[in-house]
């Protein structure tokens, strides 16, 4: 008997190692922004841009990761290749200012040592992620903002571009669109949605970019960039470049958020889903979830991504769509953009 029980029980190992193995264990996730994506607005080729520029961005973050850096270098290297992209409302395919003025924000954070670095207001840093890592790493300060983090970055030897480098005719023609139609009202990105003082007008495509990553010492960082609205007006600045709105990461938990950044600003949304983990003992996939549920009962919308540090993930979202990726230890990409 106590040989079959010796068995019984080893066969048990067995069984239990092979299911936990064969768990799906992720190492990335990105976003490309949430909103009104509906697949009768867009054509096969649209769609198909979309996820080549979210499948080159997930290869570049994985190629971080494989080659032994650090979730950080996979957050900045997925963020620079969005923010390089035209399609995604950060970097070159920011929208405009209500003064016809491209005005960035971004911001980083490294899980284990919770330090963090973002910029807000630049017109000028070709890639506001890597300005936001450098005020993390080279500063003794978590936000600079405007001519003095552009400055910043030109002593740190970022490149520094002329303003007309974001210009993309179709964000023009959006402003154009936008002050044709109600000079006072921002349109939350580029699809003909517009968000008026009241806050009735809802589902909207918003163009954030962000990344969550682990690396192969179990670190996770998350970042987040973003253009912001269509005719913001008065140095509007949304939660990107807010720690604990809309980036946020520790040692278990790395999660970036896209949507209405007032709301996500208001309910601490990035931080709040490490606090639901950490206090209400949820898996990541339900953190997220209940605070995108609460944000949604404020009256906002959008969407998140998060990363725990055993590779679950989560992309919940109360808008019509979210762009979004994962890509796994192995090096399997996944995209989608419908709900």
């Amino acid at each position: 008997m106590n040989v079959l029980r010796r068995l019984s029980f080893c066969l048990f190992l067995l069984l239990l190692f092979a299911t936990v193995s064969a768990q799906t264990r992720y190492v990335m996730v990105i976003h490309g922004g949430a909103g009104t994506i509906l697949p009768q607005r867009m054509t096969s080729g649209q769609e198909q841009a979309f996820k080549d520029a979210l499948t080159n961005a997930l290869k570049a973050g994985y190629a971080a990761l494989h080659a032994g850096k650090s979730s950080l270098d996979a957050v900045e290297a997925a963020i620079v290749v969005m923010e390089d992209s035209p399609l995604f409302n950060a970097g070159k395919g920011a929208v405009f200012t209500h003064d016809g003025k491209n005005e960035l924000d971004a911001s980083i954070m490294w899980g284990p040592n919770r330090s963090a670095g973002a910029v807000a207001g630049v017109t000028t840093i070709r890639n506001p992620i890597r300005a936001a890592r450098a005020v993390m790493e080279q500063s003794g300060h978590v936000m600079l903002t405007g001519n003095g983090a552009e400055t910043f970055a030109h002593a740190m030897g970022l490149e520094i571009v002329a303003p007309g480098y974001f210009r993309t005719e179709d964000r023009w023609k959006a402003l154009q669109r936008v002050l044709k139609q109600d000079s006072l009202k921002v349109e939350l990105d580029h699809d003909g949605g517009f968000s008026g003082s009241t806050g009735s007008d809802r589902d909207y495509k918003y163009g954030t970019v962000g990344a969550v990553a682990l690396d192969q010492t179990g670190n996770l960082a998350a970042g987040t960039s973003t253009g912001g609205m269509t005719n913001k007006r008065y140095g509007r600045v949304g939660d990107a470049p807010i720690i604990g709105a809309g980036t946020y990461a520790n040692e278990r938990v790395a999660v970036s958020c896209t949507g209405w950044g007032e709301f996500f600003i208001r309910g601490i949304a990035a931080y709040d889903v490490a606090a639901q983990m950490a206090y209400s003992k949820l898996s990541v996939a339900e953190a997220a979830s209940k605070v995108i549920d609460k944000i949604g009962e404020m009256g906002g919308d959008g969407g998140m991504i998060a990363l725990d540090n055993e590779g679950n993930i989560a992309m919940p979202f109360n808008t019509a769509g979210m762009y979004r990726g994962a890509v796994t230890e192995s090096g399997e990409i996944e995209v989608a953009i419908y709900k």
